[in-house]
Parts: structure tokens; C-alpha cells; sequence
């Protein structure tokens, strides 16, 4: 972890279920004033659709728009990327981001991520992040894993990432979906040392 304070986010979500947990780590990212550079695969908006009632436009500058009017935002605080905009900011380690979130992350991005291969901006993005050693946060939502899965799951552990399935806890005895939901996310912040009022930290009322 670098000593700066992260100001940057690299936020990917990718076909696995669990869009909820994505959307609400934006609006949060967002909502403490961090810059975030979004990346978003074709089967995320499969799943967005099935999972949220949400419908991401294909286009990036349409899905810009969209999500800026959503939350609020500038479209200097929050910019999306097409998977192929080879030339977006975080396909190179000239100017990446301080650190880079895969929520949720699919079997197949975790896979491609693990080996190196770069089809299109997500996994480029993540190329970057672990050559240039920026935090890698990977929210991966499969169950069970495989021994494939987890193989790759302890490469990318091995290369500094982060793994954090969102495992929510009990003990903070959730009364709601958000309360779960929130769970997942404020481990996420936490690991950036992004402060959050989404739960009470342990010890603490």
C-alpha cells in the first residue's frame, strides 16, 4: 500500500453477479470525493439489467452521462471507458490510477488477470495495476470455486492483490439488503483507508 492518500479509483465490473455491490462502491467512491475511472464489460450490463433493473448504455459517453446525472457528479470526477480505448489512461503506467477495484470480478477476468493476457481495457487496467504495484482489490463472486478458480485466486494473492469475496458478516446484525450490501463495500474502502460511516468498525459504537 502506497503512503499517499488514494484520489484515483480504477473501478471494473464484470459479468459475475453482484452488481449491486459495484453500483454501491461507486455512489460511495464518489460520495467521499474520490475520482473514479470506470470500465465495464458488455456482460455487465447483462447483469446489471437482470440483477438491478439497471440499463448501462453500450456507449461509454452515454453511460458517462448517465451515471454522472445518477450521482450527481462532474464528468471530471466520474469517467467511463469502452473496453477498447486502448488509449484510456489506465492501459498505461504513465498516468494509472492509485489503485484498481474488480467488483464483481468474474472467473473469466479473474483467469485472464492471473495470466497476463489483456483482450481489452479491464485486464489491461489490471496489468497495470500489479507491474506498477498499485493496490489490486478483486471481489470475486463465484461459489463454490473450483481448484482452476482457486489457483488463480492465490497467483494474483501472490502478486499483491487483494482477494475480498463479499462474505458479509452477521454480527453487526444487518436488518435490511443495504445492510449487507454495506458490509461488502466498507470492507472494500477499508482496505483503501478511504474513510466511511456505512458500519460501526469493531470495538467501537
Amino acid at each position: 500500500m502506497h503512503n499517499h492518500p488514494v484520489q484515483t479509483v480504477t473501478l471494473a465490473f464484470t459479468g459475475a453477479s453482484g452488481m449491486p455491490y459495484g453500483i454501491r462502491l461507486l455512489e460511495c467512491l464518489l460520495q467521499s470525493g474520490k475520482n473514479v475511472w470506470l470500465l465495464y464489460s458488455q456482460a455487465a450490463q447483462v447483469v446489471a439489467q437482470q440483477e438491478m433493473n439497471l440499463t448501462l448504455p453500450s456507449n461509454a459517453k452515454a453511460c458517462q452521462a448517465f451515471l454522472c446525472g445518477r450521482f450527481q457528479v462532474s464528468e471530471q470526477q466520474l469517467r467511463v471507458f469502452g473496453k477498447d480505448e486502448w488509449f484510456a489512461p489506465p492501459a498505461s503506467g504513465t498516468n494509472p490510477a492509485d489503485a484498481m477495484i474488480v467488483c464483481p470480478a468474474s472467473m473469466g477476468v479473474v483467469a485472464a488477470m492471473a495470466h497476463g493476457t489483456s483482450d481489452h481495457l479491464i485486464e489491461r487496467a489490471a496489468d497495470v495495476a500489479i507491474k506498477e504495484r498499485r493496490p489490486l482489490i478483486i471481489v470475486p463472486r463465484e461459489a463454490p470455486f473450483s481448484s482452476l478458480h482457486l489457483e488463480n485466486l492465490l497467483k494474483l494473492s501472490q502478486l499483491g492483490a487483494v482477494i475480498l469475496p463479499p462474505s458479509p458478516g452477521f454480527y453487526h446484525h444487518p436488518q435490511s439488503m443495504e445492510d449487507l450490501i454495506d458490509f461488502v463495500v466498507a470492507r472494500i474502502l477499508d482496505q483503501l483507508r478511504i474513510p466511511h460511516t456505512l458500519m460501526a468498525k469493531w470495538g467501537e459504537k
